[in-house]
């Protein structure tokens, strides 16, 4: 009854040590930004100190979720994606659609300044126009 036990234990205080290595290398193998709940350094520190609810927990609540549909899609080098498959962003500069907006915006503000100072013009010359029809009937 005793060698049962004994063997008994030992395969308990295997599987205990196969699942406290598992959590800890699948822990130690993730991102920061991916882990959820605790910090990585957390996860470790726990599943180290509460072994086997350590482990259990980490990969009930600290485990990255691994479907696509729940990550967002994140380029880092060396991930295995080739360099021009990285997404980009482009800077204004570059962006088409963002220069022909510029323009355009620009060809407004010019057009708009010009209709000002035309109207400006328009007025003062009207002005100049009744001083003198007002001096030539004064003097």
């Amino acid at each position: 009854m005793i060698g049962a036990m004994g063997r008994l234990f030992v395969l308990f205080a295997l599987a205990d040590l196969a699942l406290l290595v598992i959590a800890l290398i699948d822990c130690l193998s993730c991102e920061d930004y991916e882990v959820r709940a605790l910090p990585k350094a957390a996860w470790v520190f726990i599943v180290l100190l509460f072994s086997p609810i350590g482990a259990i927990a980490w990969f009930v609540a600290g485990r990255p979720q691994r479907d696509a549909a729940a990550r967002p899609a994140r380029w880092r080098p060396g991930n295995g994606l080739p360099e021009r498959s990285r997404p980009r962003q482009l800077a204004p500069d570059d962006d088409p659609e963002f220069l022909r907006d510029l323009a355009a915006r620009s060809r407004r503000d010019d057009e708009d300044l010009l209709r000002r100072w035309e109207e400006d013009l328009r007025r003062r010359e009207e002005e100049l126009r009744r001083r003198k029809s007002a001096e030539e009937t004064d003097g």
